[in-house]
C-alpha cells in the first residue's frame, strides 16, 4: 500500500477524526452526513495516502493502531491550524476592505499628508490607515502592483510619471514650489547659482525621485533660456540622494545648493537658516497629486476620492 501521487482531500482528515471519536463507521459516517460505503472508502483512501492501516478493524468499536494514535493528534493540530488561518485570512481582508492604503513619498508624507488627513477625516470617517513612505519611483511600483489604493506625490505637466502614461485617474490637491536654497551661514550672501559664484557645488536627487526627474528636465530648459545659469551645469554634484529631507539637511550644513519644496523650507527661510540661491525665475512650480487605482475600490477609498475631487 502506498500514496502514490494521488493528492490529499482535507474532507478524509475530518472523516478519519470522526471515527476515532465514535469507533464506529455507521455513526461516524451518519455524523459526517455521508453514506457509509462512502465514507469506508474515505477512511481507505487516507490510509493508501498514508501508506499504513490507521484503524484495526478486527476490534469493536474499531480502535487506532499504533501508526492511528500517531497519526491523530498531529492531524487535529493541522486542522486546527488550517482553520486559524482561515480566520486569520478573512479578517485581514475585512481589515483591507475597510482600510485605506496610501503610498507618499517622503517629503510630502511629512509635510502635506498630516495636515491633509486631518481635513478629510472632518468630513468622512476613514478608520484604519496604511501608509507607506518611500521613493516616488517605489510609489510608483507600489499602484502598478496594486498594494495601495492611492499614491500621494508631487509632479509636473512636462514631466509624465509611469501612472502618467499608465493613465492612471490623478488629482490636482495643492501646489508646492521647487526652489534653490543655500545656507545663510556660510557666507554673507547666499551661495547662488550666478556663474561668478566660485565653488558651486549641487545636492541632486537620485534617478528614484519624482523631483529629480522634475529638476533635471527644469535644469536643461534653465540652462538654454538664461545664459547667467551655465555654472549649474559646469557644478559638481557632489551629493545625491531620493530623500528630500536629508538634501535639506546637508544644505543647512552648507554642502552646496539644492532646490527643495517649499512646503519643507519654508520656516528656515522665514527665520533666516536658508536664503534663496536664486531669483524667483529660477522657481519651479509643481502640483501635489493624489493618484487611484483604475479599477472599483472597497466603497470607503471611493468615498475618499469622491471627497478629495469634490475639494481639488
Amino acid at each position: 500500500m502506498g500514496p502514490g501521487n494521488r493528492p490529499l482531500d482535507l474532507e478524509w482528515l475530518e472523516d478519519f477524526l470522526a471515527l476515532c471519536d465514535s469507533g464506529n463507521f455507521s455513526r461516524a459516517a451518519e455524523a459526517r452526513a455521508i453514506a457509509q460505503p462512502a465514507f469506508s472508502r474515505h477512511i481507505r483512501a487516507l490510509e493508501e495516502w498514508v501508506g499504513v492501516d490507521l484503524f484495526d478493524r478486527s476490534a469493536h468499536p474499531a480502535v487506532l493502531t499504533a501508526a492511528g494514535q500517531r497519526f491523530e493528534p498531529l492531524i487535529e493540530a493541522v486542522l486546527a491550524q488550517l482553520e486559524t488561518a482561515r480566520t486569520k485570512a478573512r479578517a485581514a481582508h475585512h481589515m483591507a476592505q475597510a482600510s485605506l492604503r496610501f503610498a507618499a513619498t517622503h517629503v510630502l508624507s511629512l509635510t502635506f499628508f498630516p495636515r491633509w488627513l486631518s481635513g478629510v477625516e472632518a468630513h468622512l470617517q476613514v478608520g484604519p490607515i496604511q501608509t507607506l513612505s518611500d521613493s516616488s519611483h517605489a510609489c510608483e511600483d507600489l499602484m502598478l502592483q496594486r498594494r495601495v489604493q492611492f499614491v500621494l506625490c508631487h509632479g509636473h505637466a512636462d514631466v509624465p510619471s509611469r501612472l502618467d502614461e499608465a493613465q492612471y485617474p490623478m488629482l490636482r490637491l495643492s501646489g508646492d514650489v521647487l526652489r534653490p536654497v543655500s545656507a545663510a551661514h556660510v557666507q554673507a550672501k547666499p551661495m547662488q547659482g550666478a556663474s561668478d559664484t566660485p565653488g558651486l557645488q549641487m545636492l541632486a536627487y537620485s534617478d528614484a525621485s519624482g523631483l529629480g526627474r522634475i529638476m533635471r528636465s527644469h535644469l536643461s530648459r534653465l540652462e538654454k533660456d538664461a545664459p547667467q545659469t551655465t555654472a549649474f551645469g559646469d557644478a559638481p554634484t557632489v551629493f545625491t540622494s531620493h530623500h528630500a529631507v536629508l538634501l535639506k539637511t546637508m544644505v543647512l550644513e552648507g554642502r552646496g545648493v539644492a532646490w527643495l519644496p517649499q512646503s519643507l523650507v519654508a520656516e528656515e527661510l522665514r527665520n533666516g537658516l536658508l536664503v534663496p540661491a536664486g531669483p524667483d525665475s529660477w522657481n519651479v512650480p509643481i502640483d501635489i497629486r493624489l493618484y487611484r487605482q483604475k479599477g472599483e475600490m472597497a466603497p470607503l477609498a471611493e468615498d475618499l476620492w469622491q471627497l478629495a475631487k469634490g475639494q481639488s
